[in-house]
């Protein structure tokens, strides 16, 4: 065998990514077009161009001040 014979231990190696789910807090919701099917956020969304993102609001979020929840 070639020396050392072994890989040392908590060296880094190729592994597998992107297949965890990631939250992403803070997005504003900018514009919904409703004709085009359209939601316009503003932040940084995980993935690239083209991916489907699953949006959802948090439970503990509070409406904007002046606002009811109806």
């Amino acid at each position: 065998g070639t020396t050392p014979g072994r890989v040392y231990k908590g060296r880094g190696m190729p592994g597998r990514m992107g297949n965890e789910m990631i939250t992403v807090k803070n997005l504003k919701v900018v514009n919904i077009d409703a004709d085009k099917n359209l939601i316009m956020l503003k932040g940084a969304t995980p993935g690239k161009k083209g991916n489907l993102l699953m949006i959802r609001r948090l439970s503990a979020a509070k409406p904007p001040a002046g606002k009811s929840e109806a």
